[in-house]
């Protein structure tokens, strides 16, 4: 297939963990977080796809289970046969050499929604932050790997129609400010169906939530987040670059 130049080299897929509203905060879970996930598009249609479907393959016999942290940890849908100790051991285990077995990187931002509602009560919504500083170092990376002439497709799932009226202007806020301060974002946002069996929305959807629960407990061990924490962009000097803590 001959490469089209009108595209760039690379696919960013979205998820967050928590939720962006100020209203109400959980103590137990009060920051958001947003991910980026960066695939090279020749590794993302070859090693990607092959990993994650040799692992539904070897633990449902098909490749139409959709792999969803929440799910996992509760063990519920697709999942319940995680209750099964030695078989949810087993599968975490491969879950993770999976993960680990993938090349990709990862932008995130971590919003303290207590800290930001107390130092700045005026700001922004916290999705809105944190997509500014995903979008910012995404372009940044694209920079340095020269793909900024071309088009780069960033991947999120549908959330209802008013919040994604609610992320498409968002994101064309942000582009505008970019574009006023003389970078053009070579960004373009789709969105995908809940059910779409995409393997970059589920990786993305499976780093968010360790990325979160070691930005509220740093001194809780996590071999999920061990795994993830290499992939930070910028790794091993991956705080503010791969991994924003706001404010």
């Amino acid at each position: 297939m001959q490469e089209n130049q009108e595209f760039s080299n690379y696919l960013i897929f979205a998820d967050e963990s928590g939720d962006h509203g100020l209203t109400s905060i959980n103590l137990e879970n009060p920051v958001f977080v947003l991910v980026f996930c960066i695939f090279k598009k020749s590794d993302y249609m070859s090693i990607v796809k092959q990993a994650i479907t040799k692992l539904k393959l070897d633990f449902w016999g098909h490749d139409l289970a959709i792999l969803h942290n929440h799910e996992i940890r509760k063990s519920k849908g697709e999942f319940t046969f995680l209750f099964n100790e030695e078989i949810r051991l087993k599968f975490l285990f491969e879950l993770n050499k999976a993960i680990e077995s993938i090349p990709f990187s990862v932008i995130a931002t971590a919003i303290d929604k207590r800290n930001l509602k107390k130092d700045c009560p005026n700001s922004d919504n916290p999705y809105l932050i944190a997509l500014g500083f995903c979008l910012e170092h995404a372009y940044t990376f694209l920079k340095e790997e020269n793909q900024l002439k071309r088009l780069t497709h960033i991947v999120v799932e549908c959330r209802g129609k008013a919040e994604d009226q609610d992320l498409e202007l968002a994101f064309r806020r942000i582009s505008d400010q970019a574009s006023r301060q003389g970078e053009q974002y070579p960004f373009d946002i789709k969105f995908a169906n809940k059910k779409t069996n995409s393997c970059g929305l589920q990786i993305a959807d499976l780093v968010a939530h360790p990325i979160a629960r070691h930005v509220v407990k740093p001194e809780q061990a996590s071999i999920a987040f061990e795994v993830v924490k290499k992939k930070l962009l910028g790794y091993p000097k991956h705080m503010g670059i791969g991994l924003k803590c706001y404010p």
